[in-house]
């Protein structure tokens, strides 16, 4: 079994809401999906395409190649099943490896169990037709794999990416309650911004939305800041095949001319970590970092775009305090930012009414566990035509 030729189904997972903008990733990669589901995409091909995939996503988690179906019911099944696949066509006897796994049958209580018997199962049949067995244990950074089991039905994967591509690799510094990569990745993909004017990042943060606003218009791929994946510890891999896609990411990067990316905080603590990831992404000269009240960032001359993070009181802060920065916020799209369409991510909708404007699009996200939204506003540089009766008895004000 050559995993490297062969080519078989690939599952692209990706977290919750991110598969509209994962499967528009893929298609510009020039894959046809052949499923898109909530929390992942589907496609056929070899583990040299999942190679490509892992260097090039911005919104994927894992990228997981397919090697046996079958039937289960039971710990026992599986571990039969797992026994009489030919695992030394995939890794070293003398290597390592991990199991991951998502598990869904009563017979299983919790999926180390499951994880157990499929380590097991290796090992003996390694000892049995090798002599020889491979070490286990949770590092993701050789050979991975992934078990699904649901109800009767069980699919082993080979896990080509290991650890999580949803992390880019260039965050050193984490900085407080920081949005994941992947989903500042996926939000910004969600926009309507060109890629070439303003882009404005108020309450900057750890500087992710504003980093990965540059790493996007200059098209850097995430393969750009990782060495290390598990595709690189299956039999068979040709080191030559990577390096060759690994070249073909840099020469993709280019210059925006005239690009203008301003990234503001009111805390020095927080601009100081942000300068460090994007020197960490190697994109510090193309972010203008500006350190005070978010109401004094600079916004350069129309069109472009303005992109809220704040907090929303689930996590950090308190909601009565955080009411009144809504409320400034809505005053700063109004007054600073006319002919810029604006964005504010939160996941207090409540909240998000303090703003004061009406949002012309309220796109879907999920993250810690909280249903979110992208708040779209047109911040419309003149008079807007007159409203409908139907927006006249809407609490909020047009963005104008």
């Amino acid at each position: 079994m050559n995993v490297f030729q062969e080519s078989r189904r690939i599952i692209i997972t990706c977290n919750k809401r991110l598969s509209p903008y994962l499967e528009k990733e893929v298609q510009e990669l020039g894959y046809e999906p052949e499923r898109v589901f909530q929390t992942g995409v589907e496609l056929l091909g070899t583990v040299r395409d999942c190679i490509r995939l892992n260097l090039n996503l911005r919104c994927a988690s894992q990228i997981l190649y397919s090697l046996h179906e079958f039937r289960v019911n039971s710990p026992q099944e599986l571990y039969d099943v797992v026994f009489k696949f030919p695992w030394e066509d995939i890794m070293a006897g003398e290597g390592y490896f991990s199991v991951t796994s998502n598990v869904d049958h009563f017979t299983i209580n919790t999926p180390l169990f499951a994880n157990v018997k499929v380590k097991d199962a290796i090992a003996d049949r390694f000892r049995r037709n090798t002599a020889r067995r491979p070490n286990s244990g949770p590092d993701l950074d050789k050979t991975v794999v992934h078990l699904y089991w649901k109800e009767d039905r069980g699919e082993l994967f080979a896990d080509t990416s290991g650890y999580t591509l949803a992390k880019h690799g260039y965050r050193k510094v984490p900085g407080k309650a920081p949005m994941l990569e992947a989903l500042a990745a996926a939000t910004l993909l969600a926009g309507k911004w060109d890629r070439q004017s303003p882009f404005v990042n108020p309450m900057c943060g750890s500087g992710t939305l504003a980093i990965e606003a540059a790493l996007l218009a200059t098209d850097r791929r995430p393969g750009l800041y990782r060495d290390n994946y598990a595709f690189m510890h299956l039999l068979g891999y040709d080191e030559s095949f990577y390096r060759d896609e690994r070249e073909q990411l840099d020469a993709r990067v280019h210059d925006v001319p005239g690009l203008q990316i301003i990234a503001s905080d009111i805390s020095d603590d927080a601009v100081n970590v942000a300068q460090s990831n994007a020197g960490m992404a190697g994109v510090a000269n193309l972010i203008r970092f500006e350190r005070g009240d978010f109401a004094k960032t600079t916004v350069p001359p129309a069109p472009g775009v303005v992109y809220f993070n704040p907090e929303y009181g689930e996590r950090l802060g308190d909601v009565q305090a955080l009411e009144e920065t809504y409320g400034r916020i809505g005053d700063f799209l109004k007054q600073q930012c006319k002919g810029y369409t604006g964005y504010i991510f939160t996941g207090n909708l409540d909240l998000a009414k303090k703003i004061g404007l009406r949002a012309s699009r309220r796109i879907e996200f999920y993250t810690a566990k909280l249903d979110c939204r992208l708040l779209e506003y047109e911040l419309y540089a003149g008079t807007r035509q007159k409203k409908s009766e139907s927006e006249s008895e809407s609490e909020e004000t047009p963005a104008s």
